[in-house]
């Protein structure tokens, strides 16, 4: 039985070309290596698993190889390459900064560099974790560091260039090393799946990749796990049950439930992420970047943006087309908000389906909005009227319904009281299939009879027909007393604001409104529907729209000396200084 050997080291590069996500640096050094360019010590730098110590031995194997490639690789037959690839070279050697970071180890090592090679050019020395030496050891490596003998090269690797001291950071050449990308990883990983006949589907290694967090380490490592827990298959599904990840079809679904306003499928979805244990503020954070990539997928630009599947970005188009980029910004907001306070909540559970409802609640406040412009249509409230003659002859043939039926056409010219109510009733009894057209009628019941008349009355109007009468100032000073008193005892704020401060004309037709504070005329905003329909029946022109300015705040200058206080004293009434004059006083201060 053969010993496993895990990917991460199966199918470390060995070549520069090998190098996966780092070509930028690949290419210097190679250029560096053709031009022999080569400085005394590098830095490597970057997160865990993107290739540092792996290009740090390819350029150790590559610039002793006798036989080096046209495209500055090294040939793998020489006996430079052939001991590099046993492990015997004598001319690499590699340092764990972690275990040997004190001044005796880096003095040993000075030692060692003072002898020549045997075989080869050059003396590397890589040193790996070199953020862990010590400050004394640093600076006992700082002569070496900066004129070492032309056989001997340097290369340091660390995750954390910050804890290097400046002195070796000035004598050293540094490559930052970058995230190697999801799309980059999930490519390595097909690569490896065909070299072992395992069958992958791609979405499936794209979960794998964006578990790996750019580490491509750290990605081989988890497809091995995943592969001895599903065997030679790889599927989707597998990777999501193994890794324990949100899968995208939860929030396929739970979009699909907010766009539908179905609260319930809302609270049992989430009710099944937490019982699978879950937790919550993964989903409200996976659900989050669920919503930016549906908001991405709306300009066919900012698609490339998305790091996921091509079926997956499929579906993300697919439910892009519902969403308006409204909805998606408020319901962003809405789950960021979430995710801020998600740890300073004591019911979290509670927490997430309120953040979710009320995402819901976006689109059903605005269909409820658009819904009262539905019903506009006056021409129908005729058809009721058109058909009474001809229930009218049916009611006759039966005794009691004839003497109820025409007794109200002819008392409605005596305008008698007690006729109104009557010809209310067969109007709502007989058009019974037009009830749901008369939700406008059904608000209206509430108002008195005449606004009742004028309500139902002005939608017939177009919008070109409506009058538009000038108007000056006084017409506005006597409108907005009206609307005032109107206020009076029904909302002691709005009545407050008007009564402090009198409107202006800023255009033809539009009216400044001065409030005192954002409280005043947020309390306005509610109300403007109301305010902007009185204003216009008011002064008879359906145009004029009003807008609310906060006023300034008046600097108070405070009297705290006894002269700046009699001084303000005298401001109010100068009869004071007068007085004080005439009987001779002085201030005592």
């Amino acid at each position: 039985m053969e010993n496993f050997v895990v990917s991460a080291r199966k199918y470390r590069p060995a070549t520069f070309d090998m190098v996966v996500g780092q070509a930028s640096i690949t290419n210097t050094l190679k250029n560096a290596i053709k031009n022999n360019h080569l400085a005394q010590a590098f830095l490597f730098c970057g997160p865990r698993g993107v290739g540092k110590t792996t290009c740090a031995r390819i350029m150790a194997k590559t610039i002793n190889c006798e036989n080096p490639t046209e495209n500055i690789e090294a040939c793998n037959e020489c006996p430079s390459c052939v001991s590099f690839n046993s492990s015997n070279s004598f001319n690499v050697h590699e340092l764990d900064a972690a275990s040997n970071n004190s001044v005796d180890d880096i003095r040993s090592l000075v030692e060692q560099v003072r002898i020549p090679p045997h075989i080869g050019k050059y003396k590397v020395y890589v040193i790996d974790e070199v953020h862990m030496l010590s400050t004394q050891a640093f600076n006992a490596f700082l002569k070496t560091l900066e004129e070492p003998p032309a056989y001997a090269k340097f290369i340091l690797a660390t995750t954390e260039k910050h804890r290097i001291i400046p002195t070796i950071l000035s004598r050293c050449q540094i490559f930052d090393f970058n995230r190697i990308t999801i799309d980059d990883i999930a490519r390595q990983l097909e690569f490896v799946a065909k070299n072992e006949k395992i069958e992958t589907e791609y979405d499936a290694l794209h979960v794998i990749a964006q578990k790996a967090d750019g580490a491509m380490r750290d990605a081989l490592s988890i497809f091995d796990q995943i592969v001895s827990f599903a065997g030679n298959h790889l599927t989707y599904k597998a990777v999501a049950e193994n890794l324990n990840v949100l899968d995208y079809d939860y929030f396929f679904s739970m979009t699909d439930h907010v766009l539908a306003g179905d609260t319930t499928e809302i609270l049992l979805l989430i009710n099944k992420v937490i019982d699978k244990g879950f937790d919550g503020a993964h989903f409200i954070t996976g659900f989050a970047s669920h919503l930016r990539n549906l908001l991405v997928c709306k300009d066919p630009r900012t698609v490339q943006l998305m790091e996921v599947g091509d079926n997956i970005r499929k579906k993300y188009l697919e439910q892009s087309q519902q969403c308006q980029s409204g909805f998606l910004l408020k319901a962003l907001d809405i789950t960021n908000r979430c995710d801020t306070s998600y740890r300073n909540s004591n019911n979290k559970r509670l927490h997430i389906e309120l953040a979710m409802l009320q995402t819901a609640a976006l689109l059903q406040g605005s269909q409820t909005e658009a819904a009262p412009a539905k019903p506009a249509a006056p021409p129908q409230v005729s058809q009721p009227a058109a058909n009474t003659p001809p229930s009218a002859p049916q009611a006759s043939t039966q005794t009691p319904q004839a003497a109820t039926a025409p007794a109200p056409e002819a008392k409605q010219p005596q305008a008698a009281p007690a006729a109104q109510p009557q010809t209310s009733k067969p109007e709502s009894t007989a058009p019974r299939p037009m009830r749901p057209q008369g939700i406008k009628i059904n608000k209206s019941q509430s108002e008195p009879g005449d606004e009742k008349k004028k309500s139902e009355s002005e939608p017939l109007m177009a919008e070109e027909d409506r009058p538009s009468e000038t108007f000056s100032m006084p017409d506005v000073t006597n409108a907005w007393e009206k609307i005032k008193e109107r206020y009076k005892e029904s909302s002691v704020g709005i009545y407050t604001a008007f009564n402090t401060h009198d409107p202006a004309i800023l255009e033809p037709n539009i009216i400044q409104v001065t409030v005192d504070n954002v409280i005043l005329k947020e309390s306005i905003l509610e109300k403007k529907p109301e305010i902007l329909s009185l204003l216009r029946k008011e002064l008879n022109n359906y145009a004029v729209n009003f807008e609310i300015r906060i006023a300034d705040a008046p600097k108070v200058q405070r009297a705290y000396l006894p002269a700046e206080k009699y001084q303000k004293m005298v401001d109010k009434n100068p009869d004071l200084e007068r007085l004080k004059n005439d009987l001779d006083l002085d201030l005592i201060y």
